[in-house]
C-alpha cells in the first residue's frame, strides 16, 4: 500500500508577525529577514525529500517560504482556497487582548462551536473550510504524487488539519503553529496520521 506524504508548513516571519498585526488574505505581506532565514533553514533540512509538488496559497508570504524548492524544478501551484482566513476589518489592526477584545471574542466563540459565525467584513472557520475542500480533494485525487510540500497560513492551517484528521472546528485551536513550523502527515487512503506535529526542530541554529 503506497502512502501519500504530506509536509505541510506555515509561512516564515513578516514584519506583522513581529509586530503582532492581524495579517489574513487581504493582507500580502512578504517576508522579513528572520522569516528569509527560517525559509533557507527549512529548505536545508528537507531539500533531500523529492516532493513531486508543491502547493501554496496565492499570497508572497507563502510563496516565498518554498521559493528554494520551487528554483529546484519542483512543479508548483497556487490555489486561492489556502489563503489564510479573511479577517474582515481585523486586518492590520493588533490583536492584544487591550487593543483588540472583539477579535478575541470572535476566537471564543468559534471555539465554543459557533464556526459559521463570520468576523466582521471577513470569513468563518466554515466559509474557509468549504473552499478548502476542492484543494484537498485535488491533491487527494492524484496518487502519483507522493511526497507533498504545502506551506499556507496559521488560522487556515489550523482549519484544514481539522479537516483531515476529522476534527471539529470547534478543536482547530489545538493545533499549534510557530512561523515556519511542519506537520507532517501520511495518507493511506483512508485517513491521515500524524508524524510531526509543530515541529521546529529545523529552525534550532537560525539567528534571531
Amino acid at each position: 500500500m503506497s502512502i501519500k506524504k504530506i509536509y505541510l508548513i506555515r509561512h516564515g516571519q513578516t514584519d506583522f508577525n513581529l509586530q503582532g498585526i492581524v495579517q489574513g488574505s487581504g493582507v500580502d505581506a512578504s517576508l522579513n529577514e528572520l522569516g528569509r532565514k527560517q525559509a533557507a533553514a527549512f529548505f536545508e533540512k528537507y531539500q533531500h525529500i523529492p516532493f513531486d509538488k508543491v502547493y501554496t496559497s496565492t499570497l508572497q508570504r507563502a510563496v516565498q517560504s518554498v521559493q528554494g524548492f520551487i528554483d529546484k524544478g519542483i512543479p508548483h501551484e497556487r490555489h486561492a482556497g489556502l489563503n489564510e482566513i479573511n479577517w474582515g476589518t481585523r486586518e492590520g489592526t493588533r490583536i492584544t487582548p487591550e487593543e483588540d477584545a472583539y477579535y478575541h471574542r470572535m476566537l471564543q466563540t468559534w471555539t465554543e462551536g459557533e464556526t459559521s459565525l463570520c468576523i466582521e467584513g471577513g470569513e468563518s472557520p466554515d466559509l474557509v473550510a468549504a473552499r478548502q475542500k476542492p484543494v484537498v480533494d485535488l491533491i487527494l485525487s492524484r496518487p502519483e504524487e507522493e511526497n507533498v510540500l504545502i506551506c499556507m497560513h496559521g488560522r487556515a492551517m489550523r482549519i484544514l488539519l481539522s479537516q483531515l484528521l476529522r476534527y471539529p472546528l470547534r478543536c482547530m485551536d489545538q493545533f499549534e503553529h510557530q512561523n515556519l513550523c511542519l506537520y507532517q502527515l501520511d495518507f493511506t487512503g483512508s485517513m491521515f496520521t500524524v508524524k510531526k506535529y509543530c515541529d521546529v526542530a529545523h529552525l534550532q541554529d537560525v539567528q534571531v
